[in-house]
């Protein structure tokens, strides 16, 4: 039987993570074995945008290489992260009434919904923007909340309410192009914190209600989860290269130090706690009033049972934790990255990583999962969104149980 294999691609602003797992099999359960992973210094990208392809391109180039050879394969094809400023989510509803005589809703029935749904999008708000995720967070039939499955079930009228997570055209365009330079295909694309979102966080917190911030280098990204789908996405142009700036100017030391500094990597530094813990106290009490803001403006301040979970590469700057339960209200946790059963993997013997403590990873990660799920009848979300674009009659069966299937 041919070995399945998937890359992820996961291009940040300060640093591009390429991710080759394998997919095996423990107690009849598909999970990833990472085979490889390869890292490099991002060029061309600023604030998750890509702005030199040429650069970003050799930067994919240099993270694949180093991937493929702790792998021992090439690879062809990737799924990629989009990120940065621009992405962003939308909720809208629309309705259809049922096509079939016996009243029974089809498939065509909810792509028909969906597509009306996008159609009363403001035009103000999806100007040159694309639709790269779209999410059913809510259907109801002749006016009556359903749970679960909508296909199937009889009514003369569907309605649903969905995200749709968008980005700026251009950048989708460029991010393509640059990952095709390096010589790769693009099997498809997922909107960076719902990737993050699959390795991250447990099916009890999307299901009672969490928040989940990415703190990355010049970004802080953030979805909210109710009922086990994404409720609200969001992204901020500040990150963890702000607070290092921060730590430089407020102590007087070289970029480098004050990175090191900032993640308590390096005791060597002589500086004084209580002003280092005021400098960065103060910086993440601004990236987490923007997230609080969002909150408010969506309704769920303060109202999310699951509260809230920290990853990115900055989450473990000194007094993360505190500041977020201090500003935001809701208790807090900084992120752990699985990708399977600890103890099923172990007894397996096949030598299948299933944490990575590093949470720079949660996005690549989150990619080859995402990978080894699609199949031809419940591919991707971005190949969702493709054939919903091309044809609103067709759509992606069983969204809802695609989604659900994620660890942990």
């Amino acid at each position: 039987m041919a070995r399945q294999i998937v890359a992820g691609v996961d291009i940040g602003t300060a640093t591009t993570k390429v991710i080759i797992a394998e997919k095996v099999f423990v107690n009849g359960m598909a999970v990833p074995k990472i085979i490889g992973m390869g890292t490099s210094e991002s060029r061309g990208v600023s604030r998750g945008y890509i702005t030199n392809t040429a650069d970003a391109a050799r930067s994919v180039q240099a993270a694949t290489a180093k991937a493929e050879k702790s792998a021992g394969i090439k690879i062809k094809r990737v799924y990629a992260s989009v990120g940065g400023v621009g992405l962003g989510g939308v909720s809208a509803a629309g309705s259809t009434v049922t096509s079939r005589a016996d009243l029974e809703i089809t498939e065509r029935d909810i792509g028909l919904a969906l597509e009306a749904a996008e159609a009363a999008i403001p035009s103000s708000i999806s100007q040159n923007k694309k639709i790269i995720n779209t999410v059913p967070v809510e259907y109801k039939i002749d006016g009556k909340e359903v749970w679960g499955e909508a296909q199937g079930l009889k009514g003369q009228k569907l309605e649903v309410k969905a995200l749709f997570i968008t980005c700026f055209e251009h950048h989708l365009s460029n991010l393509i192009s640059t990952i095709e330079s390096a010589g790769i295909e693009v099997a498809d694309v997922v909107a960076a914190p719902v990737a993050a979102s699959f390795v991250t966080l447990s099916k009890k917190q999307k299901k009672v209600g969490c928040l989940l911030a990415d703190i990355g280098a010049e970004t802080t990204s953030l979805v909210v989860y109710e009922n086990n789908n994404p409720a609200s996405l969001e992204v901020f142009p500040v990150g963890g290269v702000d607070i290092t700036n921060d730590i430089a100017l407020g102590l007087k030391i070289p970029l480098e130090d004050a990175e090191n500094v900032k993640l308590d990597v390096d005791r060597r530094i002589m500086y004084s706690k209580k002003k280092l813990e005021d400098i960065i106290s103060e910086r993440l009490k601004e990236i987490f009033g923007l997230v609080e803001k969002h909150l408010r403006n969506i309704g769920r301040d303060g109202l999310l049972p699951g509260g809230s979970i920290i990853t990115g590469g900055s989450a473990a700057a000194s007094g993360t934790k505190l500041a977020s339960e201090h500003v935001l209200k809701l208790p807090t946790q900084l992120s752990e990255i699985h990708f399977g059963p600890p103890s099923e993997l172990g007894r397996a013997g096949n030598g299948a990583e299933n944490k990575i403590k590093d949470r720079s990873w949660a996005i690549a990660v989150g990619l080859v999962v995402v990978g080894l799920n699609a199949d031809d009848e419940q591919s991707s979300l971005g190949i969702r969104n493709k054939a919903l674009a091309e044809n609103g009659k067709r759509l992606v069966k069983n969204f809802r149980r695609w989604f659900s299937q994620f660890l942990p």
